[in-house]
């Protein structure tokens, strides 16, 4: 499956990759190949070529425009690092990428009734009648425990070692 070098799985104008909190790009080792240089080309050239399913959107729900759902993005980007990291075990690595990864993603994505796809018709249609989560926003102090907040932790970090430092403690 050939590499194509300067393609990206995030699109340039700030697209739905990015508003979907599209991840960094991956990082490999210098002795291992990527073998889909981009979620695309993961998606056109493997999943969509060996995921065979009949699409009715009463039994099994798809969008041709799956590129258009931030969630579709993110657990289909999610199985093409998956594919690329346990691809190199040639004991179980393809079957753990199957039952543990591929299996679960693509039951919540062809979920006809809780599925991103829900509202989309079938092979022909896509629907932009869905968003996001309903939600208010929370009061601020409830995230101030460092189990909730990376900057909670940092200033809790920041108290100790002052604290430390700081002979009248």
């Amino acid at each position: 499956m050939p590499e194509q070098d300067g393609e990206t799985d995030v699109p340039a104008d700030g697209g739905p990759a990015s508003a979907a909190g599209a991840p960094p790009p991956m990082e490999t080792d210098d002795s291992t190949e990527l073998v889909f240089r981009s979620v695309d080309l993961f998606y056109e050239e493997y999943l969509a070529q060996v995921v065979w399913r009949r699409v009715d959107g009463v039994h099994l729900a798809w969008c041709p425009d799956w590129w258009m759902h931030p969630e579709a993005i993110v657990r289909i980007a999610s199985l093409w690092r998956a594919f690329e990291f346990l691809r190199v075990d040639s004991s179980l690595g393809m079957s753990n990428w199957w039952l543990h990864h591929a299996d679960p993603h693509l039951a919540v994505l062809m979920d006809p009734r809780t599925g991103p796809f829900v509202l989309c018709a079938g092979p022909d249609g896509h629907s932009v009648d869905i968003g996001p989560l309903p939600g208010n926003p929370s009061p601020p102090e409830m995230w101030d425990d460092p189990a909730f907040s990376v900057d909670a932790a940092e200033a809790e970090e920041a108290r100790k070692a002052a604290g430390a430092e700081d002979p009248a403690n």
